[in-house]
């Protein structure tokens, strides 16, 4: 009896020891596709090797940056693409543009968080001869030969546009003496659209001894900080009457706050919106009435950079710098545009 026990279990173990042995194999027979796909891509020397990294994926108009970029540096456009998402950190950044020269990749693209701390990792990139396409924000000018172009839009311009704007709608309104107590949602401090979209409308405010900025707060671009540093300033400020906010998901964030603090946006509303960036849910808005003008920031940049590093491959002399097209929104054109917003 003991014997025929003793056979049992061993054929048991035999059994286990083969389903683990079957499992196993499976397992790696199931990975050997992607193994092959990923040595057929990196052996194929046709392609341009691309390093992107994205400063974040904090609102709609960054995703649909990176979706830009992914889309046109695609193996079908000829490129293989490595993309890293920094998460607003200049230390990932760094690391990531370090990884992309151990590589030797073929050009190394990326959107800085700040425009300061870049020398050291770009004089490594410009000593082992690749070159630094900069997209959308731009880093110190004193930096400028670390980099070959930049690909996006004028910051400064944009501030000035929305500048602009409020003296013709003060204007139009017969209020161009009028005094105005203005606050000021910066962006991420020390980016190129911070300081673009700031330096852009103060220079604007300054020709207006009746425009006053009460604050300038950052709320970091992000729809959670907007409705913090808004909640902030209704309670600092009781008379605000222009919010000047540098992108759409912190103006979503501050016109959350104000309605909670039960005022009102808008067309119809004491307080006047001024956004950034133009995503199809503020435009939504522009139309309802409850932002009054939106500032256009063009995201759709990568046909454009895909463009300049085929110029680069065809050994052609590239501009220091390519601007995308943008436009100002406010109720009396935007419905000419929301139905071909795709982001």
């Amino acid at each position: 009896m003991n014997k025929d026990r003793i056979i049992g279990a061993l054929l048991l173990l035999l059994i286990a020891v083969a389903m683990i042995f079957l499992t196993i194999s499976g397992a790696f027979g199931k990975k050997e596709p992607m193994v092959e796909e990923i040595k057929e891509e990196q052996e194929d020397e046709n392609l341009i090797v691309v390093g992107f990294s994205q400063v974040g994926s904090e609102s709609i108009w960054r995703t649909t940056h990176t979706r830009s970029l992914q889309e046109a540096l695609s193996k079908e456009n000829g490129f293989f693409l490595q993309y890293s998402n920094a998460r607003q950190k200049q230390e990932n950044q760094i690391k990531a543009i370090r990884g992309f020269i151990s590589q030797r990749v073929d050009y190394i693209v990326f959107s800085p968080a700040t425009e300061d701390g870049w020398e050291t990792v770009l004089t490594e990139a410009k000593d082992a001869g690749i070159p630094v396409i900069l997209v959308d924000r731009k880093i110190a000018e004193s930096e400028s030969d670390l980099y070959t172009t930049w690909v996006g839009s004028d910051m400064t311009a944009e501030g000035l546009r929305a500048g602009q704007w409020l003296a013709y709608e003060q204007a139009r309104r017969g209020r161009a003496e009028a005094e105005l107590n203005i606050v000021v949602l910066k962006g991420t401090i020390d980016s190129t659209s911070e300081r673009g979209r700031t330096a852009g409308f103060e220079q604007i405010a300054k020709k207006h001894d009746n425009w006053h900025i009460l604050c300038s707060e950052s709320g970091d671009f992000t729809t959670s900080k907007g409705k913090e540093v808004m909640a902030q300033l209704l309670k600092r400020y009781p008379d605000i009457d222009v919010v000047v906010s540098q992108n759409d998901e912190m103006t979503f964030g501050a016109m959350e706050a104000i309605r909670e603090a039960g005022l009102a946006t808008g067309i119809h509303g004491r307080i006047t919106i001024i956004s950034f960036d133009s995503v199809k849910e503020a435009l939504e808005l522009v139309e309802e009435g409850s932002i009054n003008c939106d500032v256009e920031c063009n995201p759709l940049q990568g046909e454009l950079v895909a463009e300049v590093i085929r110029k680069l491959e065809r050994g052609e002399k590239v501009e220091k710098e390519y601007f995308v097209e943008e436009k100002v929104f406010t109720r009396a054109n935007v419905k000419d545009y929301l139905d071909e917003r795709l982001y």
